[in-house]
């Protein structure tokens, strides 16, 4: 039997408010292979979502969600043994931050945990065109044991909404967390 996964997923304010719902909805339809999903977003994040969205529907997932400056959360600690951390979307501020061990925020903390504790970090960038500041800082947190993994879609599945292309993502986003789900897959039928 697989080991139910402990997952962190933080919001950053940078745009791509779409990738954060796609996650938390597939999240909510994989339980069966988590155990808990703690979630902490940026002040910038819900404004972004609010901005994006047109609502707040971030109130409504049935996760753990945390305040971004509460240390107190669990996987402040390794301790508390959180397999996964997904940045969705990330901003260059936030793997800026990470790239250089400054945790002046949960989320900066829980991913200097994760890193430390040889665990899947995994950030989804959204920003273009990237600077070599960016470039290295991706440099530093890959080198570190963490994932990059852009937020740039595929169109090989030929999506038809926004909602398709940027799921195109989060499939892979999923896949990198080590769950199982049906997607699209290249040359499968």
């Amino acid at each position: 039997m697989q080991k139910l996964k402990k997952i962190v997923v933080a919001i950053t304010g940078a745009s791509g408010a779409v990738y954060a719902k796609l996650l938390l909805d597939n999240l909510k339809t994989l339980q069966d292979q988590i155990d808990k999903v703690g979630v902490v977003m940026s002040d910038n994040a819900k404004e972004v979502w609010r901005y994006e969205l047109g609502n707040e529907a971030y109130n409504s997932y049935n996760f753990d969600f945390y305040s971004k400056m509460d240390f107190n959360a669990p996987f402040a600690s390794g301790s508390a043994k959180y397999d996964t951390m997904i940045i969705v979307p990330c901003s260059m501020g936030t793997l800026g931050r990470i790239a250089h061990g400054i945790s002046n925020d949960l989320i900066s903390r829980a991913a200097d945990v994760i890193l430390k504790e040889r665990r899947k970090l995994i950030t989804v960038v959204r920003d273009t065109p990237f600077s070599l500041i960016h470039l290295n800082n991706m440099k530093t947190v890959t080198e570190a044991g963490g994932i990059i993994c852009p937020a740039n879609p595929s169109f090989y599945s030929i999506p038809k909404t926004i909602e398709e292309v940027a799921q195109t993502v989060i499939d892979r986003v999923v896949d990198l967390a080590g769950l199982e789900k049906d997607s699209y897959r290249w040359k499968e039928d």
